[in-house]
């Protein structure tokens, strides 16, 4: 008893032990997770800030190049000896092209000349005249160098404003700028965000010029909580990564900033994101929610951990970490004429500041380019940026073009993204040309592609065991079943079974093809899951149902100017289809039409009947002249997540699939797909795609079927000789016994090759038939009916034989006719459906005048 005892506290201690190390692992483990996790989180939280900050401060930095531009242009206006209301009528002017460059309500352009503000609107010079003594002074002692201003609340318009001044060179002037903050497009800016994100703007004095919350709570509220976060960041004690806030509900917050810099000018404000802990500990809960459930029950955890390794799930946080915005943060801005063949050099690379002047001829322009544009992509860059090309962009009202490229930087390459930007309010035969630097965009694009790419292949090898499993189950639960339901239908069969005993072998009966049903219904949901495509044929009118499908782009194509007709050429109307998949191939097409067209431009759909003897051909063809897919492209066109990102005239939103689908529904329905396309002209998708004529449109009567031809029962097959292949004893003796009584005589092979032998030992037409079960041992069936059919003798080719087996799917039932087979029949096996086979089969043989 002592012993026992022992040997149990022993075992305790053990088991106190274990537990004791699980729970200081899953403590540490949750320490490094949480570390983890808040490091992953901080990097977002980060990069979210960045992308704001590089927002606010590409407008801001577009705004003070412009203020250089502007100070180049007023010094020339007060060296040609303007006085003040002629530098009145030029501020006119520059802030009426100032609205047109950025909007209207962006800024308000005015400058002190002499302690004399010279504004556009007399009616606010006082305002602006009380504004700017404050600065003033400051701005003419600070030699050139930009001024920024803390953000205030505008007198007049009750706007939040800032005020950028510099210096006018060499003059005692100062040009000013007051930007209305909240006209901005920061205020329009809504990138994807993790849940419960809530994104904020500071100035340099802590007050909140922008807020993006999800808190539903009062502005003052906010403002508080905002210039907290900005204090704890200012006296660094919200900079470590697992720093947190609690915002005005209690919940607790990870706090991430990020300064915006105007070019060289820290002008003071930061950018603060705030992430929910409950999204950033989503995956500790689940850990939690686990460890609950293995450590609670002591025992049962030691019993599982004695069968099995814990196997923790994590769930791993997909960052959508999207490209860099594309809005004008650009290293070189052209404005250029293209009538007059003249640029101006409004920001420039310092390459080509050091060999242009600000102003020139374009052709310069693009000779240079030539020298650092990578030599495969500047004969398409040449072309697409060429004054005739920019002006057939204008004359189409194509306001946006451009594409990517590779540009030499030094030694090396990389890629650049242009734009060239067009507005009916600009000034005549003018456009903006602009260039940035997409380096890391690019490589992310391609290791994108390239993750993605692994993933299809994991997909498709999961997708192949998982096709393999169905398989193997619809053959191993229809054999049994086989052998259950045959033998109960045989014992039916027997006079001398009392009714009592039939009752029970009723109800046997009953309950197997419940199950049967059961199987089939897995296996389809399987087929489901798997995505293959069911075609739902049925009689349509084909006119009425592209008719309809098209109607709603007559709508669209008067929305968008765009001229749009469908025409008909076609014999037979009704056919058999599946006006859904018909239906949804045009979709696909016509939506790609209509998004890659502009103003005036032409879609058509042409549908044309080739032949109508029994099975017509139907040809479409969907044509546009839109913008035209390059050549190098269109080898890559039915790919999936494959997209067009050379020169295109607008940046369109997709996933890069609908083509691909297109392709495999076409392929479904036995049709095929071809494009033609040339770059700049248009595009023409024709597809072909085989239909059979509905009843009441063949060209010719079919002929009735014969009801006095005599039927074939299992009473025509008495006498026939049939070999019959199968490796399981119990279905052998079943489909023995049955065929026997029949008047069958029977020849049995126990797998593929024993078929193979007694067929090839058999005289020539001794055998009117074979059973070929489809898996055996030593040969399968597939491979015992391809030597059959091989062998030289004169019946090899026309022995009829049937695939008797479990396996379902369409394609086993395809790999059966592959190999010659006559027909396909499932187990359980319906004697009745077999007999029949048989009986026509059998039928359709012609023997020998002597066999």
């Amino acid at each position: 008893m002592i012993g026992w005892l022992k040997l149990i506290r022993k075992m305790m201690k053990q088991y106190i032990f274990i537990l004791f190390l699980l729970v200081l692992l899953a403590s540490l483990f949750t320490i490094f997770m949480r570390s983890i996790l808040l490091d992953q989180y901080l990097k977002l939280g980060n990069s979210i800030a960045l992308r704001y900050s590089q927002e606010m401060a590409g407008e801001l930095e577009l705004v003070s190049t412009l203020l250089d531009y502007g100070s180049y242009l007023a010094v020339s206006e007060m060296e040609k000896g303007a006085d003040k209301n002629e530098l009145s009528e030029w501020v006119a002017l520059f802030r009426k092209r100032m609205s047109l460059l950025l909007g209207e309500e962006i800024l308000e352009p005015f400058i002190v000349y002499d302690s004399v503000v010279v504004v556009s609107d007399a009616g606010i010079q006082k305002v602006q005249a009380e504004l700017s003594n404050k600065w003033y002074k400051k701005v003419l002692a600070a030699d050139g160098k930009k001024f920024f201003s803390k953000v205030y609340m505008d007198s007049v318009s009750q706007k939040l404003c800032l005020v950028i001044a510099r210096k006018c060179d060499k003059k005692n002037a100062v040009i000013v700028f007051k930007v209305f903050v909240q006209n901005l497009t920061i205020y329009t800016f809504r990138p994807n965000l993790p849940e419960g994100t809530s994104v904020y703007i500071c100035d340099i004095a802590g007050n909140l010029i922008y807020s993006n919350s999800i808190l539903k709570i009062s502005q003052d509220k906010i403002i508080d909580y905002v210039r907290l976060i900005d204090k704890g960041f200012k006296d660094s004690s919200l900079v470590a990564y697992d720093a947190f806030v609690f915002d005005p509900t209690g919940a607790q917050r990870g706090v991430y900033a990020s300064p915006i810099l105007v070019g060289s000018y820290d002008i003071g404000w930061n950018v603060y994101v705030t992430i929910p802990y409950t999204t950033i500990t989503e995956p500790l809960r689940e850990f939690y929610f686990l460890l609950a459930i293995f450590i609670v029950p002591i025992f049962g955890v030691i019993v599982f951990l004695s069968i099995r390794t814990i196997k923790l799930r994590w769930d791993k946080v997909i960052v959508d970490d999207t490209l860099a915005c594309l809005s004008n943060q650009y290293y070189a801005i052209y404005r250029v004429d293209y009538v007059k063949d003249i640029y101006l050099m409004i920001k420039g690379s310092e390459y080509m500041k050091s060999r242009l002047p600000r102003r020139g001829s374009y052709a310069e322009l693009m000779r240079l380019c030539e020298e650092i544009i990578d030599p495969a992509a500047f004969e398409d860059f040449s072309k697409n940026f060429s004054r005739e090309s920019i002006g057939n962009l204008v004359a189409k009202g194509i306001t946006e073009f451009g594409g990517d490229f590779l540009r030499r930087f030094g030694e090396e390459y990389r890629w650049v993204n242009v734009r060239v930007l067009f507005d009916k309010r600009l000034l005549t035969h003018e456009a903006v040309l602009c260039f940035r630097e997409v380096e890391k965009e690019k490589r992310q694009r391609f290791q994108e592609r390239k993750l993605l790419k692994e993933a299809l292949e994991i997909a498709k090898r999961g997708e192949k065991s998982k096709q393999a499993f169905f398989s193997n189950m619809s053959h191993d639960m229809r054999t049994p079943l086989n052998a259950i339901l045959s033998l109960s239908e045989l014992t039916l069969n027997e006079d001398s079974i009392s009714e009592k005993v039939r009752g029970y072998q009723e109800k046997l009966v009953y309950s197997g093809r419940q199950l049967l049903n059961l199987v089939n219904d897995i296996l389809d949901v399987s087929r489901m899951e798997q995505g293959k495509i069911v075609l739902n044929n049925q009689s349509i009118d084909l006119e009425d149902c592209i008719s309809e499908c098209v109607a709603p782009f007559y709508m669209q194509a008067e929305v968008e100017k765009k001229k749009f007709e469908v025409k008909f050429n076609i014999r037979n109307r009704n056919i058999m289809g599946d006006p859904a998949r018909i239906v949804q191939v045009l979709n696909n097409l016509l939506s790609n039409a209509f998004k890659f067209t502009s103003e005036k431009d032409s879609i058509s759909v042409h549908i044309h009947q080739i032949d109508a003897v029994g099975r017509a051909q139907y040809q479409f063809i969907v044509s546009d002249s839109g913008i035209g897919i390059s050549k190098e492209f269109l080898t890559q066109l039915f790919e999936p997540y494959s997209r067009e990102t050379r020169f295109s005239n607008r940046r369109i939103a997709g996933t890069g699939l609908g083509m691909a689908i297109v392709k495999n529904l076409v392929t479904e329905m036995s049709g095929q797909i071809y494009v033609d396309s040339t770059l700049g002209k248009g595009t023409t998708f024709t597809f072909t795609i085989p239909f059979a004529l509905a009843e009441g449109e063949s060209d010719e009567k079919k002929p009735k079927m014969d009801r006095n031809k005599k039927s074939l029962q299992l009473v025509s097959l008495k006498g026939q000789k049939i070999l019959l292949a199968e490796d399981n004893v119990i279905n052998m003796e079943i489909s023995a016994e049955i065929l026997t009584m029949n008047g069958v005589k029977i020849v049995k092979a126990w797998n593929g090759e024993e078929a193979v032998k007694a067929f090839e030992e058999s005289s020539p037409f001794e055998f009117d038939a074979i059973l070929m079960d489809m898996q055996m041992p030593i040969m399968d069936g597939c491979e015992a009916s391809q030597r059959i059919r091989a062998l030289n003798r004169p019946d090899a080719e026309k022995i009829p034989i049937i695939a008797v087996t479990a396996n379902a799917f369409a394609e086993d039932i395809a790999a059966t006719f592959a190999a010659g087979m006559n027909a396909h029949i499932s187990k359980p096996i319906d004697f009745n459906v077999l007999c029949r086979t048989l009986g026509s089969l059998m039928g359709e043989k012609q023997k020998p005048a002597d066999s």
